[in-house]
């Protein structure tokens, strides 16, 4: 059985290479950042009700936009801002996550990342 897949458009293909370069760069590290902030006792962002959560969200919402055009345009300075698979078009939703996946650099990308993560929500409960 051979099935025809109407190609993908431009829009959907760039929706999905957003949402993934937030879900799985700009996210993790922005998170990151406001633990290790709520760590040094920086009160200004993280001590208001729901800053930390608001600049998590408008931080990663940036990076999404403008990382990957800029990693583009200077591949030496940002190129670690840029996954060239979230925004391949022969690739569905799930293939391009599975694709990114099997890369040495991602796995080495997750691995640091569920483990910062970890250590410092420890750290962030025990401090209080």
């Amino acid at each position: 059985m051979n099935a025809v897949t109407a190609p993908k458009s431009r829009q959907l293909n760039r929706l999905e290479g957003f949402a993934l370069t937030a879900v799985f760069q700009g996210l993790p590290s922005f998170a990151i950042a406001v633990l290790m902030l709520k760590l040094t006792g920086s009160h200004q962002l993280v001590g208001e009700k729901g800053g930390a959560a608001i600049f998590v969200v408008l931080a990663t919402l940036f990076y999404a936009l403008i990382g990957p055009p800029l990693a583009r345009k200077f591949p030496k300075l940002l190129g670690n801002g840029y996954e060239p698979l979230f925004l391949d078009a022969n690739l569905s939703f799930a293939g391009k996550i599975a694709m990114w996946r099997t890369q040495p650099a991602a796995s080495l990308q997750l691995l640091t990342t569920v483990l910062m993560l970890s250590l410092l929500a420890v750290g962030a409960v025990s401090v209080g």
